[in-house]
């Protein structure tokens, strides 16, 4: 992604780098489609917020796949998470109250 400049001098202060600017496509185009995101959700968010939510997602999916490749292997010592009146305290706080 090469911009055109009307100038025949580039820009090396004012602006961000169009390698940046790519990134952060990237990061819209990930939490969009992987996260179910909207683009306007995405854009709204603070430039730290917005990467830890990539990073996070990142981490989940890795975190499935493993479970899914651990699982096709027929691996029965993997611990499987269910939902009892034990476990429940493992929920945010939010989703408890919905449940119960």
């Amino acid at each position: 992604m090469r911009p055109n400049w009307r100038y025949r001098l580039q820009r090396t202060f004012f602006g961000l780098s169009s390698e940046y600017m790519e990134n952060v496509y990237e990061q819209f185009f990930f939490l969009k489609y992987k996260g179910g995101w909207s683009f306007s959700e995405a854009y709204s968010l603070p430039v730290g917020l917005r990467t830890w939510f990539t990073e996070r997602l990142i981490k989940q999916i890795e975190d499935e796949v493993e479970a899914i490749e651990k699982a096709s292997k027929g691996d029965n010592n993997s611990s499987r998470h269910e939902l009892n009146s034990d476990t429940q305290n493992l929920l945010p706080y939010d989703l408890r109250k919905k449940q119960g």
